[in-house]
């Protein structure tokens, strides 16, 4: 009897850890169910109301503006990438790194200012029109690039470099041959919140003349005309989504494969 109630026990237990393990594979399968299937109800409440054609109508001001828009965020963001990944590599330097975080901070004016009060006070020096746009989006992006850049090199383990100088490596081989490599996977974490940032600040330009989709974003709000708005809302929207993915392809490749824990 006790050796029947024991197999009993036991094969209770396999069939009740059979049905804990298929049972996350289910929820899984019925939470993206329940997720495709609310997306769909979506769309055809938005089709039904009318809402996407009345953003379609403003296809060619779409077009027209995001060129602009795309433009704007290229040059801001090429010119952080450039300015900020060689000063987080100078921070990082052992001559530097006293007077790092005092560098910083200054660079964190950019961050903690508000972006339109960039913007208005690069206004104030250059005028309206595109160049304060670039200088206050610029200045908005800077910050996270130069930080992980620095932090990154930081992270580097110390062995890695007592190695290489070991091997018989100057400075300048050990930063860009063991030290830039293995920081790579920090730094393009900057360089997409920097740009994800970017994107979304952009409209911000419409307001001192940089044109891009702020100004069916502004406009529509002012007109109180949703489709208008929305026209520039959705495709901001959706660039920062690719931008991000785009950035993010970049790295899986670049980065090397025993530094990137995704490959």
């Amino acid at each position: 009897m006790t050796t029947t109630g024991t197999s009993l026990a036991l094969g209770r237990g396999r069939r009740a850890g059979r049905m804990r393990t298929l049972s996350a594979p289910s929820v899984t399968r019925v939470v993206k169910t329940f997720g495709i299937l609310a997306l769909i109800a979506l769309g055809v409440l938005i089709q039904r109301s009318g809402l996407v054609d009345q953003v379609l109508k403003y296809r060619g001001d779409i077009l027209f503006l995001g060129r602009q828009h795309i433009s704007l965020v290229a040059i801001s963001g090429g010119l952080a990438i450039a300015v900020g990944v060689p000063l987080g590599l100078a921070l990082s330097r052992p001559s530097m790194r006293r007077s790092s975080e005092s560098i910083m901070q200054v660079l964190n004016i950019g961050s903690t200012i508000p972006t339109l009060a960039v913007i208005a006070l690069a206004m104030s020096l250059l005028g309206i029109g595109v160049r304060p746009a670039l200088f206050g989006l610029w200045a908005a992006s800077l910050l996270p690039i130069v930080r992980n850049t620095y932090a990154g090199v930081l992270g580097v383990p110390a062995y890695f470099v007592e190695a290489a100088t070991g091997m018989g490596m100057r400075p300048v081989q050990v930063l860009f041959g063991v030290e830039f490599p293995n920081a790579l996977y920090v730094m393009f974490a900057g360089i997409r919140t920097a740009l994800a940032v970017n994107v979304g600040t952009a409209p911000l330009a419409f307001l001192i003349g940089g044109g891009g989709l702020g100004e069916l974003i502004f406009t529509g709000i002012d007109l109180n005309e949703p489709g208008m708005m929305l026209a520039g809302a959705i495709p901001t929207a959706l660039l920062a989504v690719i931008v991000d993915f785009a950035v993010s392809a970049v790295a899986y490749w670049l980065v090397p494969r025993g530094v990137n824990p995704l490959r």
